[in-house]
């Protein structure tokens, strides 16, 4: 498998590793780390140092409550992020629900649109067809501010699968090309803790539907509301949710600390690649 973005054909034979990029005062976990453009492109030179397959750029803080921006404060926030991160080597997707900010993204030559709306707003699907980006196709109800109020479901698996190759369609009708488009169960966005962990046990059915599946677990709350820990102390459990993600058919992992992530990758990959033949 691999995932068709712009400049690059990502090979999928091992599971990738997403830097986050938040350019934003008031994103969860880093919010205000970065949010001006010299640190924001010191840190993706840091993350791509430290092993980052991609760095995924976002203007706009998509956690749960979050007040929107508009369109050119989003897009004067990431956008000579986004030129410098575009010279150094690897695809760079740009984190954005709206179709102005992706459009602007795009003539600057961004590589991949992740939407947590998954090209849902009017003029979304047309602003990305043709372009030959990649696409991310993200499962969330509502808005940031009110999804946790349509956190209700009968069978959270079946039906975030149900809207995935709903989006998907949607996407291959408008004329993007299947290898393009992959897909994000959207952890934590308009889902409870047991929605979280019962949609996770799932996962596989989700990655069964054919595209690449993005999976992103870093830092979230589910994983404090299990372990008891702060957001600065969730390392571990991140990586454990990563190891996890991957077991159940994840292909890239979206992550705040890629250098603890990527070494835990090697190992996996290490073990799982050992040919051990009987003893003698």
């Amino acid at each position: 498998m691999h995932w068709q973005t712009r400049r690059f054909r990502v090979d999928l034979s091992r599971p990738r590793v997403m830097g986050i990029v938040n350019v934003t005062p008031d994103s969860f976990s880093d919010g205000g780390s970065h949010d001006d453009t010299r640190t924001a492109i010191a840190h993706c030179e840091r993350l791509v140092a430290e092993g980052a397959d991609i760095l995924d750029i976002g203007g706009e803080s998509t956690r749960p409550g979050a007040p929107r921006v508009d369109a050119d404060m989003e897009w004067e926030r990431i956008a000579d992020v986004l030129t410098a991160a575009l010279q150094l080597g690897v695809p760079v997707s740009v984190d954005t629900c709206k179709p102005e900010v992706m459009r602007r993204a795009l003539d600057a030559g961004a590589d991949i649109i992740n939407d947590v709306q998954a090209l849902q707003k009017p003029g979304a699907l047309a602003a990305v067809a043709g372009s030959g980006a990649g696409v991310c196709l993200m499962h969330m109800r509502g808005e940031p501010a009110s999804m946790m109020d349509l956190a209700v479901y009968g069978d959270v698996v079946a039906e975030v699968g149900a809207f995935l190759a709903q989006r998907a369609q949607a996407a291959l009708d408008s004329g993007i090309p299947a290898d393009a488009i992959a897909l994000d169960p959207g952890y934590g966005f308009a889902k409870t803790a047991e929605h979280n962990l019962r949609l996770f046990a799932g996962q596989q059915r989700l990655a069964d539907l054919g595209y690449p599946l993005l999976v992103g677990w870093s830092r979230k709350r589910t994983l404090g509301e299990i372990t008891g820990r702060p957001v600065e102390q969730r390392l571990p459990a991140s990586i454990a949710a990563a190891l996890r993600a991957v077991s159940a058919g994840a292909n890239v992992i979206r992550v705040h600390d890629v250098a603890a992530t990527v070494d835990a990758l090697k190992v996996w990959a290490a073990v799982d690649a050992a040919k051990i033949g009987p003893t003698e």
